[in-house]
């Protein structure tokens, strides 16, 4: 009598399909974030240590503008000394952001269509509650098993 193993099944992850992921699957949830009154030097230590660009804040921790290494670099090109010069003198107001339940795809089309690099991640209440980079959109398209495709 013969004793024939039966193949076994190869399962399939169980990951999302990528044009379904929100970003709120994807985001950094911990972000740094500096206020108005935040000197350049402490914000270029902060993207040092984590991303390249910081967001701006208030005290409830409502999104009010975006450092970005740019904004670092035109503060030197200028002549002026990173800790004489207070987030509120060099930020973007009202930057670009992104709600937690919007679609992986729908970032896809904002980072092609603009400069940006990472969006902040906030609240009904403009409250941030993360971050996402382009490199994060990506990495989760791969995890997906979308490569091929």
């Amino acid at each position: 009598m013969s004793t024939k193993k039966k193949p076994k099944k190869v399962r399939r992850g169980t990951k999302k399909e990528f044009g379904l992921m929100t970003v709120k699957q994807v985001m950094q949830k911990m972000v740094q974030s500096a206020h108005l009154k935040t000197k350049g030097d402490v914000i270029a230590s902060l993207m040092i240590e984590g991303f390249g660009a910081v967001p701006v804040v208030d005290a409830k921790d409502k999104l009010l503008g975006i450092v970005s290494e740019h904004d670092l670099l035109a503060a030197m090109d200028d002549g002026r000394k990173l800790g004489d010069v207070a987030a509120s003198e060099i930020m973007t107001f009202n930057p670009y952001s992104i709600h937690p339940e919007a679609i992986l795809p729908t970032l896809v089309h904002v980072f092609v269509a603009s400069d940006l690099i990472r969006v902040p991640v906030v609240d009904a209440k403009d409250k941030l509650v993360g971050i996402i980079a382009r490199r994060d959109v990506i990495r989760a398209y791969l995890s997906a098993g979308r490569a091929g495709c």
